[in-house]
């Protein structure tokens, strides 16, 4: 366009509709699709300097020279009008709230719609332009003096920019970049100082100045922000990418460049210049790229190359900082050439996913070239008809030249330094060139020129597309035409199968595989490579790498039977579905090998299983195929197929299998055609098989029980629980059947039915699992009374209802029942458990209870000669502990509870016994603090003043609780003050030797004249009148007991009172003249003849002596063997003595008749509510 006027400023409508101009003093408003001048707007008396558009479209406004500002609206309609001091020389809306800012020589002006008056704020310095931030937060305004303002939208200044050369370099244009992927706002800064700058919101400057060489008068940036347009005295427009680097000038004008824009959202660029001069011009990007295999290097942002692995995805970008003009790659090489160099990179390593490049060779020459081809050594540079091969030094080694111009040049591949190079050209010529040799060889020569070339992977086809869109494929070898397609821009043979090759037009991708028909689909571009299943297609800018299915040769290989091609081709890349039916007609085709690839690409197990059965039975000799089909056929679910051929083969019993498997019931019996009961038989079991798997267990029980099947029967029945079906098979059944009655007798005790368990057990005679069903269900009196008829069980119950008792805590009754069982080992055991836990929770008189019952016991399992002499040493140990835990029990009461329950003798004499058997190691439990504590208070208040003191000093020497402390000081103390003595009456006498003992005797329980043992009361602890004496060698017990039971006459006393009555007064007189009773006795003589001496010298009597011993005065401990009987003789026959018959304790002297309530270890009740071991006592008066 010419406007006769110098245009200063241009603006584009948001939408690209519209360009406004500002000319001389005039708007114009100009259609951008034809160049239509719309309207020119009249409303300013001056030049317009400014114009800017709304962002929202609404509005846009006008500055001028006659210091005014209008605002018109969309529809060129003139709104408002206001004024500055100065001329107008910028205007800019804001982005986000379509604020205005005008700005003056002068001053600043921000007028929003929604107030009503123009806020103004002073200026410095002429203020030449502005521009606001996306975000519409700030405003940059560039200054006459060299300075850059940013400032909030209240005008007030943040942030103040100043350039080096100040005054002398006026800032002339400024633009925030539009980008919105940018980090931060940057600020693109042109002066007249000839320099371009960059700068972010803090005003940090980005990089260096770029020198311009021209005074710039506009900048402007494309929509997106990816590149600068700036014009200026150089009287053109040039593009610079966003980082400063110069890519080219668009247009030269004839004049100064006032103002260039951008449209919005495309690549027109239109330039106002002095001379009144509107240039419109459209940007065209072209494709510079390069692609080898799966490697596709392209340019981006004009000085960028990235490097895109297209199987991986992965992306490098590489900086050239200058315009990249041509990209070449080749397996690890990449060429790219920049206006004045070419630069060549190699990858960091061999490995093909590596992405890092570093430069190897640079070429410092400026070349003009249409094509460029990079080799391992080598560049190839295209010039129209010639080729030049250069080294990376830049040295050219060949040139060859051509008859018509080159339209296509590939490297097919080759050693280093020797590739070979494919060349199409205009005339329809094909050669391949070797780098290293001068001469061309030519292919073939067709008619028309050539637009794409490819080779097959084996060099033996050659795929041409002509100018005529003609896809025609020759066999080089040959030269023929094999085959041609139409509607091709494009073409790539598949580097991994020979035979296919894909070629685009039309909007179509075309697969071609042999000579079968083209397969189509829709695809947009260009296809650029073929690598098995992917296909590479360029279109517009973008390279991508496309999945597509070989579907359709495969099953053109598969209509004809070729499943070996079809499996090649599988390979390039089908579906699961196309690999399952390439098997199935592979294997229907009993081609295995390629059915076992397919298969086990697919995973499938199952047919993977047949082929390897089918192969093992082939190694073993079967050559028969229809058999091998019929199973192939059984597999795919074609059953009657399947049978006609296991038929046809001779094998109708696997025909029969395979129906009931199936459950196919009614054909297996159409097939059988007979009716063999046998065979009916194992169908209905079949039957009953699938009827359970199908959840019809009740149908299935009934066929099971008609084909005699009973014990899936019953398990069915047992597993659903149904008792009465059973019953009822339970008792149909014969009781020869063992198996199904064991299995029903089962299913009943795991349903709690025991009675029904029982009557099976019962007929079919297994005593021994019904005992185990009595013992399980804890039915004992049932169990009890089978052990009671059949002995031989007894183990069985009684060693199960011991434990059971055990597990409920009543361990004297399992005790009693694993002695019953003859389980000595765990009745001893559970006992010394017992015994245990009486002592650490000081029940001594369960503990002396429990003990007397192990000592029992030792002395029954003494009864096995192997174990006699360990087992009596126990009893003896087991008997002493019982004593001392029995007399223990009264100390412990003492001590423990506030009122005493013994008199003050018993308490005296029990902790005289006590000391006297503790003359070794204390047992578990026993205290000696408790024992002589209790002695020396029983010792004081008895009058043994001597014992007491004893005791006290004794306890001095003991670690004495904190609470007997102060009493056992005080007693310490006042005991002094008693005599030293003890009273007589307290001493004990020995009925043998008629000797006094002392109270605490070194010996122990024995005399210390005669040594005889002492025989203590069991709940007194008094020294009993008796003495033990053993019997002659060959005396046996039983003949002693009869001799003794020969009643000898037993002189009497004469009742030697006299009663006199007289004068009204009854007197009794005693006659002092008796007879000596005793003198005659041969066992009192022999008492006092044998003793003395300071050994023990036992009373041995013989058949005479027994025989003059009366049964009354004899006490005879009748042991259970191996022990012998003891026999005691009472020294004063007048005082009765009761034993108990159990534990052999004897009680007290008490009055006749009269017998504590405890007074032994086996006459008591045991532990609390629980009944002890031994019988009651029987007291004989005297």
């Amino acid at each position: 366009f010419l406007t006769w006027k110098s245009v200063y400023d241009l603006a584009f409508k948001p939408d690209g509709a519209q360009l406004i101009v500002a000319a001389g003093s005039r708007l114009l408003v100009y259609d951008t699709s034809d160049g239509t001048l719309l309207q020119p707007l009249k409303g300013h008396k001056d030049t317009v300097y400014c114009v800017a558009y709304a962002k929202d479209g609404k509005r846009f406004a006008s500055g001028s020279a006659d210091k005014s500002v209008i605002i018109w609206t969309s529809k060129l309609e003139g709104i408002l009008k206001y004024t500055h001091n100065d001329s107008i020389q910028c205007v800019s809306y804001n982005p986000v709230t379509h604020q205005l800012a005008s700005c003056s020589s002068s001053d600043i002006g921000l007028w929003s719609p929604e107030q009503k008056s123009v806020s103004k704020h002073k200026s410095s310095s002429k203020i030449t332009c502005c521009s606001w931030t996306n975000d519409g937060q700030y405003l940059a305004l560039g200054m006459f003096n060299g300075v850059v303002s940013i400032r909030n939208k209240n005008g007030e200044e943040k942030v103040k920019i100043e350039r080096p050369g100040g005054s002398l370099s006026p800032i002339w244009s400024i633009s925030w970049n539009p980008s919105r992927e940018e980090r931060n706002d940057i600020l693109a800064v042109a002066d007249w100082g000839q320099k371009l700058s960059f700068y972010q919101l803090s005003g940090k400057q980005i990089g260096k100045d770029h020198s311009l060489n021209f005074d710039p008068c506009c900048i402007s940036y494309f929509t997106k922000g990816e590149y600068i347009l700036l014009g200026g005295s150089d009287k053109q427009v040039s593009l610079f990418t966003k980082d400063g680097v110069r890519l080219g000038a668009v247009g030269e004008q004839t004049s100064w460049v006032w103002t260039c824009k951008v449209k919005p959202d495309s690549n027109y660029v239109v330039v106002g210049c002095q001379d009144g001069t509107i240039s419109f011009y459209q940007l065209v990007f072209s494709t510079v790229h390069g692609l080898y295999k799966d490697r596709y290097a392209y340019r981006d942002s004009m000085t960028d190359v990235i490097v895109q692995h297209l199987i991986t995805e992965q992306k490098v970008r590489i900086k050239c900082k200058e315009l990249v003009k041509k990209i070449a790659i080749y397996k690890n090489r990449l060429a790219i050439q920049l206006p004045e160099k070419i630069l060549i990179y190699e990858l960091y390593s061999e490995d093909s996913l590596d992405m890092r490049y570093r430069v190897k060779e640079k070429i410092a020459r400026k070349f003009e070239c249409n094509l460029l081809v990079v080799c391992a050594d080598h560049i190839i540079l295209c010039q129209e008809r010639r080729l030049q091969c250069l080294s990376f030094s830049g040295v050219k080694e060949r040139e060859w030249q051509m008859e018509s111009l080159i339209r296509y040049i590939k490297v097919i591949g080759g050693p280093p330094g020797r590739e070979g190079l494919l060349v199409g050209l205009k005339n329809g010529q094909i050669l391949k060139i070797f780098v290293d040799n001068l001469f061309a060889i030519v292919l073939l020569k067709q008619a028309t020129a050539v637009r794409c070339l490819d080779m097959s992977a084996s060099r033996n086809k050659l795929a041409v597309v002509d100018e005529n869109d003609m896809c025609l494929v020759y066999d080089i070898h040959t030269k023929e035409l094999l085959f041609q397609e139409p509607n091709a821009n494009s073409v790539a043979w598949n580097t991994q199968c020979e035979d296919m090759l894909c070629f685009s037009g039309g909007g179509y991708l075309n697969i071609k595989a042999s000579t079968f028909p083209v397969h189509q689909q829709k695809l947009q571009g260009f296809v650029v490579g073929y690598n098995g299943s992917k296909i590479f297609c360029l279109h517009v800018f973008s390279m991508s790498a496309v999945e597509v299915p070989q579907s359709a040769p495969m099953y053109q290989y598969l209509d004809r039977k070729m499943f070996r091609e079809a499996y090649q081709i599988a390979c390039l890349g089908v579906t699961d579905t196309d690999w399952r039916e390439l098997a199935m007609e592979a294997l229907e085709g009993l081609e295995f090998e390629t059915a076992k690839k397919a298969f086990t690409r697919v995973q499938d197990l199952r047919y993977l299983e047949l082929i390897n059965s089918i192969e093992e039975r082939k190694k073993r000799g079967e050559t028969n195929n229809d058999l091998f089909l019929a199973d192939v056929f059984s597999y795919q679910g074609k059953f009657h197929e399947a049978a006609k051929l296991y038929k046809k083969s001779g094998h109708e019993n696997l025909a029969l299998d395979m129906y009931t498997e199936l459950r196919m019931f009614e054909y297996a019996k159409d097939f059988l055609g007979s009716e063999d009961p046998k065979e009916t038989k194992m169908l209905i079991a079949k039957q009953a098989d699938w009827a359970r798997n199908i959840n019809e267990p009740k149908a299935a029980v009934e066929m099971y029980i008609s084909a005699g099947e009973h014990c899936k029967a019953i398990e069915i029945s047992g597993d659903h629980g149904w008792v009465d079906m059973l019953i009822d098979i339970a008792r149909k059944l014969d009781k020869a059947e063992r198996e199904p009655l064991l299995m029903c007798a089962h299913f009943f005790k795991k349903l709690d039915n025991p009675g029904y368990a029982a009557e099976t057990y019962l007929k079919i005679g297994d005593l021994k699992s019904l005992v185990q069903l009595h013992v399980e269900t804890q039915r004992w009196d049932e169990a009890f009374a089978l052990g009671e008829k059949h002995p031989e069980f007894k183990d069985d119950i009684y060693v199960p209802y011991a434990q059971w008792l055990a597990e409920n805590d009543r361990f004297e009754e399992a005790q009693k029942a694993f002695h019953k069982a003859g389980r000595q080992g765990e009745a001893v055991r559970v006992l010394e458990q017992l015994t245990h836990n009486a002592v650490v929770e000081s029940r001594f008189s369960d503990a002396a209870y429990y003990y007397w019952m192990l000592s029992m016991q030792c002395l029954d399992i003494a009864q096995d000669p192997a174990q006699k002499e360990v087992m009596l040493g126990k009893f003896h140990h087991f008997q002493h502990l019982a004593e001392l835990y029995h007399g223990y029990h009264a100390i412990h009461r003492y001590v423990e509870e506030p009122f005493s329950f013994h008199l003050p003798e018993t308490l005296f004499n029990i902790s005289r016994f006590l000391l006297h058997s503790l003359t070794k190691d204390t047992p578990l439990g026993i205290s000696k603090v408790n024992t002589l504590f209790t002695l020396a208070k029983q010792s004081k208040a008895l009058g043994a003043y001597k014992l007491a003191r004893h005791a006290y000093d004794k306890l001095q020497g003991l670690q004495i609780p904190a609470r007997f402390q102060k009493s056992i000081e005080l007693g310490s103390l006042t005991i002094r003050s008693k005599p030293f003595h003890d009273s007589e009456e307290l001493v004990p006498l020995c009925y043998r030797c008629s000797t006094n003992n002392p109270l605490l005797n070194n010996l122990g329980n024995v005399c210390v004249n005669c040594r005889q043992p002492f025989v203590f009361s069991a709940s007194s602890y008094e020294v009993l009148h008796l003495v033990e004496f053993y019997l002659e060698e060959g005396i046996t017990d039983e003949e002693a007991v009869s001799l003794i039971d020969l009643e000898a006459p037993r002189l009497k006393r004469e009742n030697k009172w006299q009663e006199i009555t007289s004068n009204n007064a009854q007197t009794l007189r005693l006659d002092e003249s008796m007879d000596s009773v005793g003198e005659d006795d041969p066992f009192t003589a022999k008492l006092s003849f044998e003793q003395g001496g300071s050994e023990f010298v036992p009373v041995v009597v013989s058949r005479s002596v027994l025989r003059s011993m009366s049964r009354r005065d004899v006490l005879i401990k009748r042991w259970p063997p191996p022990l012998q009987w003891q026999y005691f003789r009472s020294l004063l026959p007048d005082a009765s003595i009761t034993m108990c018959p159990s534990c052999f304790q004897v009680p007290p002297t008490y009055g006749p008749g009269v017998l504590p309530s405890s007074c032994c270890c086996a006459s008591q009740m045991g532990p609390v509510g629980r009944p002890g071991m031994g019988g009651a006592h029987v007291s004989l008066s005297g």
